[in-house]
């Protein structure tokens, strides 16, 4: 990759690989080196948003679900959305009661496996498959009975089509959770979903506030705030603190992004917006995509065979151990598992202390409003809605997308044929005698002030110092405007009625005669001596 390369030749570079066309819903995803979440932004160059070292790890995710996913032009869309949606559903983001669990489940099977055939699924088959977070026998059996009776038949193609059309009703479609707290303190989850903005809390989605109801977006440090104007000029400001500034950020910008996909009628009606004040460091952004009605009239227009999907080799169905729930069977191969549960246990270790992977339970806000789900769905605007059977609690949405498993294979047997750590602890004593840590502790040696303050610390530290030079030079501006009309008002011939009613006024005449006057006088002193002093010299 070329040091200028923009993220938008990487995206154009791997949706021709997967010979997509319908690509605005997705993006290209990475975590820097303080476990924050961020978008690859498009019109940057790739390696100076990477704040880590390469090999870059990033991971191609749908950015902007489908208002109607069964609604996609072309079947190789789909079933990538298909396979966010599953991996979704495995990693506790898309929470739904048991009965949809089940269904969709089924679906998932029938899509992997196809029709049901006593000789190769026996009796507990479904338990060999990793849907959820948690299983219980009772779910499986049901699974396995709805896949049996219901669904034989269905192509793969069709099977994943059903999926998403009931995914998509699912209260919890389309979110991607952000932790963040109430002004209460209560721990909760905020959303951008393609019908509008949401707050999960417990097992109930407390908020849902339409995408043409959400008038501005700002951020200050920590402080999330979020402006509606409902019906009846009624106006709320919600407020929720996120774990870091940078998570705050990251939030405002998802909102940024989701208002303008979802709500704009086209790209040029966006504009660039701005959370700062006068005194301290802002953030200025802008959505640079098309909008979610450019894309489905450019989808129309798409005329081509079909692209030949293999569902096998594109992605491969796999799952993930959990933070909280220990390792589980997944739909990878017994003997090929042992290298998934490797791979993912180092990204653990280096995810451990992520914010966004702090699991959230919490009762829900007293007097919370909640709208409706779809607008089309009768539920009053005033009810909280009820979402799953348990409480939201995503502690897995932010595992990292397993490697191959015959490239971590090689890899590792690279690594300790080269004699190379095989664990994190390992590296990180490795690295300890490293020329860039040597060089790490001279430079904390040239600064002591420093040495005790950690990366968070020293850029909350260097903020603190912009902000304290922007208020002087805004303190020395004010000040210099405020000289320049001084002179102006007393020097100048100017007879405007703005001016000549300022200088009819007693107090500016009492300044002008006792106070400018005499610092004129000995200004022009003071001016003529060092001009003297020049000429003898």
């Amino acid at each position: 990759l070329q040091r200028d390369a923009k993220g938008q030749y990487l995206f154009d570079l791997l949706c021709h690989h997967l010979n997509l066309l319908e690509k605005d819903y997705f993006g290209i995803r990475f975590v820097d080196p303080d476990k924050q979440r961020h978008w690859l932004e498009f019109t940057k160059s790739v390696v100076k948003q990477m704040r880590a070292q390469p090999p870059f790890t990033m991971c191609f995710r749908v950015k902007f679900y489908p208002t109607d996913p069964a609604a996609l032009k072309e079947e190789i869309t789909r079933y990538l959305v298909f396979l966010q949606i599953k991996r979704d559903l495995y990693h506790g983001r898309l929470l739904c009661k048991t009965s949809d669990a089940a269904l969709l489940a089924a679906y998932i099977l029938q899509a992997e496996i196809g029709d049901y055939d006593p000789g190769k699924h026996p009796e507990g088959y479904s338990s060999k498959f990793q849907f959820f977070p948690k299983h219980s026998e009772k779910l499986e059996r049901k699974i396995a009975e709805i896949h049996k009776s219901e669904l034989s038949g269905q192509t793969p193609a069709t099977s994943e089509l059903n999926f998403l059309r009931k995914a998509q009703t699912l209260e919890t479609y389309g979110v991607d959770p952000h932790p963040c707290k109430d002004v209460s303190g209560n721990a909760a989850f905020l959303a951008f979903t393609p019908f509008g903005f949401v707050v999960l809390q417990g097992n109930k989605r407390v908020h849902f506030i339409k995408w043409n109801e959400v008038t501005k977006m700002k951020f200050e440090g920590k402080t999330f705030y979020l402006y509606v104007s409902q019906k009846e000029e009624k106006k709320i400001v919600l407020t929720y603190f996120a774990p870091t500034p940078e998570a705050c950020k990251h939030l405002w910008k998802c909102g940024i992004e989701n208002q303008a996909f979802y709500k704009l009628e086209k790209s040029s009606q966006v504009r660039t917006v701005s959370s700062s004040n006068l005194f301290f460091k802002g953030s200025r952004f802008r959505y640079s995509g098309r909008v979610a009605k450019e894309v489905m009239e450019s989808s129309a227009k798409i005329k081509r065979e079909p692209p030949e999907i293999h569902r096998a080799g594109l992605v491969p169905s796999r799952s993930c151990p959990s933070i909280t729930h220990g390792p589980r069977l997944s739909s990878v191969p017994r003997t090929r598992r042992r290298a998934v549960h490797i791979s993912i246990m180092e990204g653990l270790e280096s995810l451990r202390d992520s914010a966004h992977s702090t699991p959230v339970r919490s009762a829900s806000h007293g007097d919370a409003f909640a709208g409706p789900g779809r607008s089309g769905r009768a539920e009053s605007s005033e009810r909280v809605a009820v979402i799953a059977d348990e409480s939201y609690s995503p502690a897995d949405s932010v595992l990292p997308t397993p490697v191959a498993e015959h490239s971590l294979e090689l890899m590792l047997l690279s690594r300790q044929a080269n004699g190379a750590p095989c664990s994190i602890e390992e590296e990180k004593e490795s690295e300890a005698g490293t020329p860039a840590a040597e060089a790490e502790g001279e430079l904390r040696a040239l600064c002591p002030g420093a040495a005790g303050l950690g990366p968070a610390q020293a850029q909350q530290v260097n903020k603190f110092l912009l902000s304290v030079l922007r208020l002087l030079l805004v303190t020395v501006g004010l000040l210099f405007v405020l000289l320049l009309l001084l002179i102006v008002l007393t020097e100048s011939d100017l007879d405007t009625a703005f001016f000549r009613d300022i200088r009819q006024t007693p107090e500016f005449e009492q300044f002008h005669y006792q106070y400018f006057c005499p610092l004129r006088r000995w200004f022009a002193c003071k001016l003529r001596a060092v001009v003297n002093l020049l000429i003898d010299t």
